[in-house]
């Protein structure tokens, strides 16, 4: 079966054709600047990058583009549409209603819609993708895997908020978490990779890159996650603030006479570690700085492991215990400084991290010692695939 996955930016596209009989990703690319003239997509085919320029005013005319190169002459590596089988949309935001993956029907798209308020900039772009697909691939099967729909396992008491209650049934005021396909994708690749059920585990995965979270896993299932009723929640990533006292947020906006945008803006995207270094929203340069002595580089990337190393060590207390940690995303697969001052402040739990081992980017492989109490593992993230295995599970 050949799988189309999809995932729709408000002015942006996202795509991978797998073929599910090997998992070869056979086509890939992105299509950016959507509803400009000066749209462009970069197409990744049998090794070759291309980049052609082409005006797409909406996500009908980008993804018929994009079909088209699939099938173009010049390196086309499927001859006809109709050996697509299905399309498997990344979805940010299902709220409560939706627990878990879903073929998509006029209930999911309403669903969609409802969310909108909390996620702005995902949600109404999710729409339009499927809209594009009905009408570009009419009567092509979708299947919608939501980042929320994994940590619809939390218990109450974990996702609840302590305001007052009217928020959450008027307003489904909660913590919902994200990345959840990330944190389910390697969280099974480790059942794979050790031979184990995941029933009877506990594992903290660890999604770290341009936006973070901590997840705890117990038996395969979110029991608890960083992120809450936004991506915003959590440790402090490149641009966003991660946790605060509610107050900073109030408190800059009577200084500073803001409004709730900019305020939003100044959060979302002039903090965390690029707001307290003052450097580019880049954790390499960041990195290269501290190295070179920078003061406040240094501060902003130890607040980062600090932060990821005590929700680590809260999560041990959640399951009482954990017996693997995972490091996934683009700073946890490449960042080796970063995994190992994030486990070195784990030692009390028996967590020993092998610095010979651990000296990769990249690869998937266990970095822990033998006698560690704690199995560490750096496992690359391939929500993609995941995405392409849910719509087979649905589709077939």
């Amino acid at each position: 079966m050949k799988i189309l996955v999809l995932n729709c930016g408000s002015s942006s596209l996202k795509y991978q054709l797998i073929d599910m009989e090997t998992e070869e990703v056979m086509a890939s690319g992105k299509y950016e600047r959507i509803g400009e003239k000066e749209a462009f997509i970069t197409h990744k085919v049998n090794g070759q990058k291309i980049q052609i320029e082409n005006p797409a005013y909406n996500h009908s005319e980008a993804i018929d583009f994009t079909l088209k190169q699939l099938t173009n002459p010049k390196y086309k590596v499927i001859d006809d549409l109709n050996e697509i089988n299905a399309i498997g949309h990344r979805l940010v935001h299902g709220g409560e209603k939706i627990a878990e993956s879903v073929v998509i029907d006029d209930n999911v798209i309403d669903v969609l819609k409802e969310y909108s308020d909390l996620a702005p900039l995902h949600n109404p772009a999710c729409i339009l993708g499927i809209e594009a697909c009905k009408e570009v691939m009419p009567g092509k099967p979708m299947v919608g895997v939501f980042d929320t729909a994994f940590h619809q396992t939390m218990p109450k008491e974990r996702y609840i908020y302590p305001v007052p209650y009217n928020y959450y049934n008027n307003n489904s005021i909660r913590k919902y978490g994200f990345h959840g396909t990330s944190h389910m994708f390697v969280s099974q690749r480790l059942a794979e990779i050790e031979k184990i059920d995941l029933k009877g585990t506990k594992i903290v995965t660890c999604h770290l890159g341009q936006g973070s979270s901590i997840c705890a896993i117990q038996d395969g299932k979110s029991v608890d996650t960083s992120m809450g009723l936004t991506p915003l929640g959590g440790i402090p990533m490149v641009t966003r603030s991660g946790d605060l006292d509610p107050s900073v947020a109030t408190f800059i906006m009577k200084k500073e006479n803001l409004t709730v945008q900019e305020i939003e803006d100044i959060l979302n995207k002039k903090s965390g570690l690029a707001g307290i270094s003052g450097l580019a929203p880049d954790f390499r340069e960041i990195e290269k700085a501290s190295s070179e002595g920078n003061e406040r580089a240094t501060i902003a990337l130890e607040n980062f492991k600090y932060s990821v190393a005590s929700y680590i060590a809260k999560y041990a207390s959640v399951m009482n215990g954990i017996d693997y940690i995972i490091f996934t995303g683009g700073v946890g697969e490449n960042q080796i400084n970063i995994r190992k001052d994030i486990c070195e402040k784990l030692t009390f739990m028996g967590v020993e991290i092998d610095a010979d081992a651990n000296n990769m980017r990249g690869e998937e492989k266990i970095i822990s010692k033998p006698n560690s109490q704690v199995k560490i593992y750096v496992i690359p993230t391939n929500e993609e695939l995941m995405i392409a295995k849910e719509t087979i599970r649905l589709t077939k």
